[in-house]
C-alpha cells in the first residue's frame, strides 16, 4: 500500500503506561495511568486506549463528513461518534485491541445513514489501519 502523505506528526512518550505523552511541537501533553483492569493504580491520567478511542472516533466523524459530501448528504452538526476500545490477551499470544463504534446521525433515515457509516469505514484512515487486524464494530444508533 502506497500512501502520499500530505501531514505528518510525532510524540514521544516517558514512563510506558505510567509516564507522559507529548508532542514534539508541543501542542498536546497528557499524564498516563494503567488501569487497575490492566494491574495498575488506576488515577487521573489517561491511558492508550482512550487516546486510540479519541483518535479513532474523531477521525472516523471527518470521514462520515467526506462521504457525506460525496453522497450530497449534509451531516448533522449534532452527529457523534462514540469509539469504545478494548484490550486483552490474544489467544496467539500477545496482547490485541477491539474497537466498537456507535454513531448517532440525527435526522438522517437509519439505511441511509448505514451506508453512509459503510463508505467512511471505507475511507477513514483508522478504519483502514486496523482492517483485518482489529475486530472493528459498527452500530448506527
Amino acid at each position: 500500500m502506497s500512501v502520499d502523505v500530505k501531514y505528518r506528526t510525532s510524540a514521544t512518550a516517558t514512563g510506558g503506561r505510567d509516564g507522559s505523552a507529548k508532542t514534539d511541537d508541543g501542542s498536546f501533553q497528557v499524564k498516563l495511568s494503567t488501569p487497575k483492569e490492566l494491574g495498575g493504580a488506576g488515577g487521573d491520567g489517561a491511558n492508550p486506549e482512550q487516546l486510540f478511542a479519541s483518535g479513532y472516533s474523531a477521525c472516523f466523524l471527518g470521514a462520515l463528513k467526506v462521504a457525506g459530501a460525496q453522497a450530497k448528504v449534509k451531516i448533522p452538526a449534532e452527529t457523534t461518534v462514540n469509539a469504545k476500545v478494548g484490550i486483552g490477551p490474544r489467544s496467539e499470544g500477545g496482547f490485541g485491541i477491539t474497537a466498537d463504534l456507535t454513531i448517532t446521525l440525527p435526522g438522517i433515515d437509519k439505511a441511509e445513514a448505514q451506508k453512509l457509516v459503510e463508505a467512511a469505514h471505507q475511507i477513514c484512515p483508522y478504519s483502514n489501519a486496523t482492517r483485518g487486524n482489529v475486530d472493528v464494530g459498527l452500530t448506527v444508533a
